[in-house]
């Protein structure tokens, strides 16, 4: 392993409680992190370090467990154990909570904006993914509709994410399954379903083209699905996704969080081993039997669990992690290619 990720702050960002995520905002400027404190915080660069601009701590009566910024980056959606999800909107140097959208019965796992940023998806603990369409014909008010209610789980739903480009949805339960989704005749059904982990599947990422979708699972391994034609398909029908390569013996513990970076294509993982990993593809390796190389590791990059991971979208190499003691690490990760 000839890259290096290395450590350029810590910090406490929520005390004495998880932190449970930490998302970029599209122009990589900001930081929003949630936590098991209830709360959401801004977080700003001020010279060479981070620090919290914003605090937003009376939407939610419960663990804020996700947090998602609009493409347009003035919106903020987060999702709470209170089973509900808000809607902040950016003014100035402030957020305020524009609306609280109600309806699944348990815990609100994730939330996710489409490409476009005129739909939301949500997802629970109820095993339902809902997609949230939203009307911006009033500026100020913008009203978010549900459309659509998928019941394709049978299990507590962990994570939904988008494809960079497209309006399709993917999303990963306790049972141990991925559901990709579009929509039809005005309505969203499942249109495939990816089996191969033997455990809980905890979280997704696209690839910088939306061609494969990475998934990382409480049984150790990272899978990457590829998009293509099913045998002997007619045009029109739906594409498949086929496993075409497992990583495994990497990780101690659950991997709880993947992400590619849209910039270099290095997968990165968050575990339950307290370690950050950063994987590389051989360039080389057939399209359709990709081949990934551990190229850094840091062991103990928290001392508890990682939850997440996430690659700064407009600068190379810049990573952030966050943890189950409260803080949040900034990286850099250099290859030595």
């Amino acid at each position: 392993m000839n890259d290096t990720v290395a450590l350029l702050q810590k910090f406490n960002a929520h005390p004495d409680s998880r932190c449970w995520y930490v998302a970029w905002n599209p122009k990589g400027t900001l930081l929003a992190s949630c936590g098991g404190d209830r709360a959401i915080r801004i977080w700003g660069r001020e010279g060479d370090s981070w620090e919290c601009k914003t605090l937003l701590q009376d939407g939610h009566q419960r663990t804020v467990r996700k947090v998602a910024w609009s493409p347009c980056g003035n919106y903020l959606a987060s999702a709470s154990f209170d089973a509900t999800t808000c809607i902040w909107k950016k003014k100035n140097d402030d957020f305020e909570c524009l609306t609280v959208l109600e309806g699944h019965e348990n815990e609100v796992k994730c939330v996710a904006w489409a490409p476009s940023g005129n739909l939301l998806a949500t997802c629970s603990r109820d095993k339902s993914v809902w997609i949230w369409e939203v009307d911006e014909e009033n500026e100020n008010e913008n009203e978010y509709e549900c459309v659509s209610v998928v019941n394709s789980h049978t299990q507590d739903v962990k994570h939904v994410v988008w494809h960079p480009t497209q309006e399709l949805l993917a999303s990963c339960s306790y049972d141990n399954n991925v559901c990709v989704y579009k929509e039809e005749d005005d309505d969203w059904e499942c249109r495939a379903t990816l089996e191969g982990h033997t455990s809980t599947v905890w979280g997704l990422t696209f690839d910088p083209s939306g061609q494969r979708l990475a998934s990382c699972s409480d049984d150790c391994t990272v899978k990457i699905w590829k998009e293509c034609q099913p045998e002997g398909g007619q045009e029109g029908t739906d594409t498949a996704w086929k496993c075409v390569c497992t990583l495994s013996g990497f990780h101690g513990r659950t991997v709880y969080d993947i992400a590619w970076c849209p910039l270099t294509g290095a997968l990165a993982t968050a575990c339950g081993d307290d370690g950050v990993r950063v994987f590389k593809e051989d360039e080389t390796a057939d399209p359709d039997q990709p081949a990934f190389s551990l190229s850094a590791h840091v062991p103990k990059a928290h001392t508890q669990d990682v939850n997440c991971i996430a690659w700064n979208p407009k600068e190379a190499g810049l990573l952030v992690s966050c943890s189950d003691n409260g803080e949040i690490a900034v990286w850099n990760y250099q290859s030595g290619v």
